[in-house]
């Protein structure tokens, strides 16, 4: 077995010099909950000569809201945390349907959403969640601090734009109104077989009967999680209600582009595109509706 170093960094400036100093041979390391497995098989996507664990890091075990700046979940907030935060139950309730899917109990207590952002699993049950928020990941790298939208973090199977030498610090959560209201939900065929076959992420804002804004993102159906912006464009100005939502829902399924394996077919993971999306954006109406 290959020889590793570990290091535990206590500030971001610590760990982007180690991270730099790599030559791209580091890996960051939260909950590691995806990434020791891999290292135990011999994946061929993980060979680090160096482990970094950012879990000492405070900016990365931040867990706040403002009323202003909305909600930042650091990189290495254990799911527990956030879904037994307070704030996040009253003003992020959607949060929660992500927080207590990521595995079970156990893997919960180690596994974070920026892990789950990193790793860019197509099937990732935060990143269409986050994405429905309009979320923005905060990169730390040798040339200081950048933000990007997290639609924009994966660009392939656990492949994305955060560069070797650069450090997932938190991600942030514009503040919401009255009005707004979101959901995710997946289709699993058993508990033992936690992985998406597909799951809708979506979010809506509604005002004098009629949805101002719409967004929705797609799990397991693409090489990475699928904004559907059309999805989401096609709702505004029409009343709330079944033909708008079916629309959504119909768009979403076009944009879909799932393949066919154990989990299942392509061709039944293009109808769950469809049913998933109806059935979130009805529960995302329900809860911009105070329901």
């Amino acid at each position: 077995m290959k020889w590793i170093d570990f290091e535990k960094p206590k500030s971001i400036d610590e760990a982007v010099k180690l991270l730099s100093e790599s030559s791209g041979n580091a890996r960051a390391m939260a909950g590691g909950t995806d990434l020791i497995v891999m290292l135990r098989v011999g994946h061929p996507r993980v060979n680090p000569d160096v482990v970094v664990d950012v879990k000492s890091i405070p900016e990365l075990n931040e867990l706040s809201y403002d009323s202003d700046k909305g909600l930042t979940i650091g990189a290495a907030v254990e799911c527990y945390k956030i879904y037994n935060d307070e704030d996040v139950k009253k003003h992020y309730p959607a949060i929660l349907d992500s927080a207590t899917l990521i595995g079970g109990t156990q893997i919960q207590g180690r596994a974070s959403f920026g892990g789950n952002l990193c790793n860019a699993a197509p099937s990732g049950d935060a990143i269409p969640n986050l994405i429905a928020h309009r979320a923005v990941a905060t990169i730390a790298g040798p040339n200081g601090t950048r933000q990007l939208p997290v639609e924009e973090v994966c660009t392939g199977p656990g492949q994305t734009s955060i560069g070797s030498d650069e450090l997932l610090v938190s991600i942030n959560l514009p503040s919401n109104g009255q009005d707004f209201g979101a959901n995710y939900i997946r289709f699993i065929p058993r508990n033992e077989m936690d992985i998406a076959v597909a799951g809708a992420g979506v979010s809506v804002t509604v005002a004098g009967g009629k949805f101002t804004s719409g967004r929705v993102c797609l799990a397991s159906v693409a090489p990475t999680p699928l904004f559907v912006k059309e999805a989401g464009d096609t709702l505004v100005g029409k009343p709330v209600g079944e033909e708008a939502i079916q629309d959504a829902a119909n768009l979403a399924k076009e944009a879909s582009k799932p393949i066919s394996d154990m989990r299942g077919t392509a061709e039944y993971r293009k109808h769950l595109c469809e049913v998933l999306t109806r059935r979130a954006l009805n529960t995302a109406v329900e809860r911009a509706n105070g329901s």
